[in-house]
């Protein structure tokens, strides 16, 4: 089975096949969502956005959306809330270091997908 790194310690354990499950379970539901993918997209590469950019950037999501998807990223450790105490008020977002890491995952995702023969469906 391969080996997982966890926590600041970098321990290694082995993975299960019931560990590995309930690790993309895991996964699935902080990403779960029809736009997080979206934003992360919009972020990665160390962009900071302000909430208006993002609005901007992904024009057919309602704002009630994009406030919900940011918080649950935001509380999963992914997305970093910048509050600029000014008037008026100015709010930003960045991807945090765990965030950031998901590019290279994300980018094997899209590879693999673009390996599908569409004759094979």
């Amino acid at each position: 089975m391969s080996e997982r790194k966890s926590g600041p310690e970098s321990k290694v354990e082995a993975l299960t096949p019931v560990s590995a499950a309930s690790g993309v379970e895991n996964v699935l539901r902080i990403l779960e969502g029809r736009w997080k993918l979206v934003i992360l997209f919009h972020l990665f590469g160390g962009k900071v956005l302000r909430f208006s950019d993002l609005e901007r950037a992904i024009p057919a999501i309602s704002q009630k959306m994009l406030i919900q998807q940011l918080r649950q990223m935001e509380a999963d450790g992914i997305v970093r809330r910048i509050v600029h105490h000014q008037v008026p008020p100015k709010v930003e977002y960045r991807l945090t270091d765990w965030g950031q890491a998901l590019c290279p995952a994300l980018d094997a995702l899209l590879k693999w997908a673009a390996l599908r023969d569409p004759s094979e469906t």
